[in-house]
């Protein structure tokens, strides 16, 4: 219909005041919008590296002969060590060899046990006996529970271990077939129903290390190699049960005897058959950030699987410490979490960690073991690792977590004297 004179008067006043003021006239079609900014980076904080370097110290001066650190982050690597790894040569510790890594092998038995079930082999929530029929006394003890400490199984090394260098002596050399380490723990009370409470056993990783064998039909070796070392390219990192030393550039581990003020044991050599599956790993420190980088990113596991292990629940009463599916989870001071596990094998305490992103690791030992406090030491190095250098305390009504470091450490065996 044709405009009136007067509403064409207007209009061509509107459009000359807009076009007058720069500005669009007010009848075009909406402007484009703007595209979305990049998600911003989260800024995290530097490693305190000095902290790591007091958290070495700390562990010498609780009995172990050296200590070494490897931090991985997005400014690149640092390394930092202290004593020595081996004390008859007095050869420095140097963050190049390898050690045991104790049960952050179960780890990497959890990973294989994942992955067949995402290939639809196994499934979490099975009765184990489904799968090994008449293994265990109850048929209600399932996968899942064996990835979790929550089987109830006993851990048969607290007998084995009651006195350390008679205990590790009988066993250094000895090759232990997986049924009789389960017969071990069968032998003794179990420690919980089914799925009741969390109780950390040996023996729930012993018989994962069965699954692994007769799902696929081949060794735990051949599936760690297999699934996790040659994909990762981990060029120090081995399964070489039920050979008793380590190749190449290697830290000698030592035992605290249980007489005070008896002389260290050298414990390098030995078959760890006691543990297979549940702790006979080798590794370095650079293989063991690239595996749980890898891990956190979803390198080995799918989206499900991954979700499944870092699922986690309560193992003390401290709010920093959980268990998912062979992995830890800390809490540390700072607010941070980090995935991982320790280990702690005869002459070696381990810690392996990384942020839920994988953008972070570090990876620590001491070569001792049997000290608590040089392992409690020793995990002082997450927390200078992942939060930093402390800012001076401020007050507030708020009691803050403790850090790891002020804990009592999880051990994965019986601490003795």
């Amino acid at each position: 219909m044709p405009l009136s004179s007067h509403r064409r008067l207007a209009l061509s006043a509107t459009l000359i005041a807009a076009l007058a003021g720069g500005l669009a006239p007010a009848t075009t079609a909406a402007a484009a919008p703007a595209a979305p900014a990049a998600p911003a980076i989260p800024t995290v904080p530097a490693p305190d590296m000095e902290g790591v370097t007091a958290a070495l110290n700390a562990a010498m001066a609780n009995g172990a002969p050296g200590a070494m650190a490897r931090f991985t982050g997005p400014d690149g690597v640092r390394t930092r060590t202290a004593g020595v790894a081996d004390r008859v040569s007095g050869a420095p510790m140097d963050t190049r060899a390898r050690f045991r890594i104790g049960s952050v092998s179960k780890t990497f038995s959890s990973v294989v046990l994942l992955q067949l079930v995402d290939e639809g082999r196994l499934e979490l929530d099975a009765p184990v006996n489904g799968y090994l029929p008449g293994l265990l006394p109850d048929d209600r003890i399932t996968v899942r529970h064996l990835l979790t400490h929550r089987s109830g199984l006993a851990d048969y090394t607290n007998a084995m271990f009651a006195r350390t260098v008679p205990g590790f002596e009988a066993v250094r050399n000895r090759v232990f077939g997986y049924q009789e380490l389960v017969d071990l723990s069968l032998s003794e009370p179990r420690t919980t129903e089914p799925g009741a409470a969390y109780k950390y056993s040996n023996a729930n990783f012993v018989v994962v290390g069965m699954l692994i064998e007769k799902t696929t039909g081949t060794s735990v070796a051949r599936q760690y190699e297999r699934r996790i070392i040659k994909p990762l390219k981990l060029r120090h990192t081995s399964y070489v049960h039920p050979e008793a030393g380590i190749e190449g550039p290697h830290v000698r581990g030592y035992l605290h005897p249980d007489e005070e003020g008896a002389p260290l044991v050298d414990s390098t050599e030995q078959t760890v058959s006691w543990a297979q599956s549940a702790g006979a790993v080798i590794s370095d420190p650079a293989d063991l950030n690239t595996f749980t980088t890898a891990l956190m990113r979803g390198r080995l596991l799918s989206p499900r699987m991954l979700d499944a292990m870092t699922t986690v629940t309560p193992t003390d009463t401290t709010d920093t410490r959980f268990y998912g599916l062979g992995l830890r989870r800390y809490d540390l001071s700072c607010g941070t979490q980090v995935y991982g596990h320790t280990g702690t094998v005869q002459g070696y305490y381990t810690y392996a960690f990384a942020t839920r992103d994988g953008r972070r690791a570090l990876s620590a030992m001491a070569n001792t073991s049997n000290r608590g406090a040089a392992n409690t030491a020793l995990g002082g190095t997450l927390e200078a690792a992942f939060c930093g250098k402390k800012a001076p305390a401020a007050s507030s009504s708020r009691t803050a977590p403790r850090p790891l470091s002020s804990l009592p450490a999880e051990a994965d065996l019986p601490e003795r004297r």
